[in-house]
């Protein structure tokens, strides 16, 4: 068995694209238009992840026509592995983003960590180190 991606419905899907690219440095792996089943589907892949073939990847999914959706209290968020949290934090305020929370520390204490919410309202964890 082996992960493959995470999945999340978007009420805009240009403005998700565009905060996922520039504010958290994404690429864009495929783009597929469903017109028969009305959707959309956006995969990408973090910055350190981008030359690997087959690693994990973060689907958006854009139903034609719906903008909004309540976000289930069971679900948490995603984490990436970053090298610099003050510099994910400049490109996000560069492109008009910002963090949400910290930067703090890991309840261990080890690591800084810190979270970003997507236009969605979908966490970020960031964590900085290895």
């Amino acid at each position: 068995m082996r992960y493959l991606h995470t999945m999340f419905r978007v009420g805009d899907l240009d403005r998700s694209v565009r905060f996922y690219t520039d504010g958290l440095g994404f690429s864009v792996v495929s783009r597929k238009e469903h017109p028969e089943g009305k959707f959309t589907l956006v995969f990408l892949r973090a910055p350190g992840d981008a030359d690997a073939p087959g690693a994990p990847m973060l689907e958006l999914t854009y139903n034609w026509g719906v903008s909004t959706y309540a976000r289930g209290e069971a679900f948490g968020h995603v984490a990436y592995r970053v090298e610099s949290i003050a510099a994910v934090q400049a490109r996000l305020k560069k492109h008009g983003y910002d963090l949400s929370w910290g930067p703090g520390k890991t309840p261990d204490g080890r690591r800084a960590m810190a979270f970003v919410d997507d236009p969605d309202g979908y966490e970020v964890e960031l964590l900085e180190g290895t």
